[in-house]
Parts: C-alpha cells; structure tokens; sequence
C-alpha cells in the first residue's frame, strides 16, 4: 500500500522509519509534505518522496496520515477534500480532535481512523489506541493495526476512553521519567557516580517493565517477590507507601485524563 504524510515531524518520521524497517512497505511508496524544508530534507535523506502540497500527497498514497498540529487538522483536511477517493483511509495522530471533527472536514463516507501514540514511538515502543470512524471497518482496523505494530502496541477503544489512554499512555512517559530521574536522583545520593545511577535505572525501568508484558504475571505479585521479609526492599516500598506514591501516579493520570478532555471541546 502507498503510505503518505502530511507533517513530517519526528513523530511522522518514527512512523515512518518503522513501517520501513518492519517490512509493511518500502521506501519508494511513503511520500510527505511539511512547511518546514529541514523536515522534508530529512524524509528525502531516509529515501522517501517529498512533494509540494498535501493535495498531492492525498493523490499518491492509499493510507493518509495526519500528522500536524492539532489547531491546523481540520483545516489540512478541508484542504485535501476534494483530492480523496474511496479507497482512501485517513488516519489522525493529532491529540484532542474528535473523528466527529475529522468527518465533517473529509465528508462521512471517507474512513477515518483516530490514533493516539506516544513519544517512545520515536525507538519503536510506542503504547497507542485506536478508535475507528463512522465508515471504518475491519479491514481498516487490521491496516492501522499491522502498521502501528511495527513500532510497538496498539489496542482499539471506543473514542470515549480516548482521554483516559492521553491520561495514561500518552502523557505517562513524563511520568515514567520523572522516576528514573528520581531513582538516579536516590542513587546518587547513596554514593554512585551519576552516569552508572542513571544508566542502573533506566534500565531497571526497562526491565521491569519486560518483566510484566512477559511474564503475564500481576506487577503486584512481581513486586511481592522482590520484597523478602525485614529486607531493603520492604523499607523502601514502606517509604514509597508513606509518601503516597500510588494515589500521586493515580491522580496524574486523571488529571491528565481530564484535561484532555477539556482540551477536546475547545
């Protein structure tokens, strides 16, 4: 299938690199558009075709990705309307723009299809969800599927979760790394030098987080079997306890969850 971009960020470039390297297409059939010439210098540099106008773009490819900003989606798609055909699926990695919006802009009897990444796309492990449109169907659902796998996970909700996975996925990498600053942070406070600190919790981040997607079993259970009776890691866990932890990581995700939702009705 022939792939295309309009934006040609970084996260459209993850995308791009990936679909390429997992064997989904080859680089002769990805072609983008971008404002910026720095950006399309660099999809020219990765192989990929670069034209003038998002027009063109939605012309020669089957799968459409939208990857601008979210202020400048609708007006992206008013723009390439007219340039759509059947065969056409349209897919929106923009945060905050419902399909409702997408298909007033494209017409409703185009497929649309809502995606919502997150920044370790950019080394190939992203967390996403997907919500399919009004038109899309499982052959749609398979595509976006197949493609969004080759550069991590991807599970289908109903657009009304969107905001819950912003909540957790999408905004949780800053969380994630507020830890492994904070682990790095304990580290050197106990005597390491700051490069081995830092390098011992990403990676024990890293880890771990194998450790649940792997062995299927409960992080509860996981954490049980690090923690032997009267040993370091139970005072430590008793510490994270008092500090309330759990409820401060619970709260940020809702917090988030929220706002998007807010952000969504602007």
């Amino acid at each position: 299938r022939r792939l295309g971009f309009i934006g040609a960020g970084k996260m459209a470039e993850a995308l791009a690199r990936g679909f390429v390297a997992s064997g989904v297409c080859a680089p002769d059939r990805v072609c983008a558009t971008d404002i910026s010439p720095e950006r399309l210098k660099v999809f020219e540099g990765l192989g990929f075709r670069t034209l003038g106008s998002g027009g063109e773009v939605a012309e020669q490819s089957e799968v459409l990705f939208i990857a601008v900003k979210p202020q400048y989606v609708v007006p992206v798609l008013n723009g390439v309307r007219t340039s759509l055909r059947p065969e056409h699926l349209v897919v929106s990695i923009a945060a905050g723009v419902s399909l409702g919006a997408m298909e007033k802009a494209v017409g409703h009897d185009v497929r649309v299809v809502r995606v919502m990444p997150n920044t370790p796309c950019l080394v190939g492990e992203s967390a996403a969800a997907m919500c399919l449109g009004q038109s899309a169907t499982q052959e749609d659902e398979a595509t976006v599927a197949q493609l969004m796998g080759a550069v991590g996970q991807v599970h289908t909700v109903e657009e009304r979760l969107i905001s819950a996975v912003t909540g957790l996925s999408g905004s949780g990498p800053a969380y994630v790394f507020m830890v492994i600053e904070a682990l790095a942070d304990g580290g050197v406070k106990a005597g390491l030098p700051r490069g081995v600190a830092l390098s011992l919790a990403a990676q024990t981040v890293l880890g771990s987080a194998k450790m649940v997607l792997e062995t299927g079993e409960h992080p509860g259970q996981l954490k049980d079997n690090v923690a032997s009776p009267a040993g370091t890691t139970i005072a430590g866990i008793h510490s994270l306890e008092r500090a309330g932890v759990r409820a401060a990581f619970i709260d940020a995700v809702a917090a988030a969850s929220d706002r998007a939702v807010e952000l969504s009705k602007l």
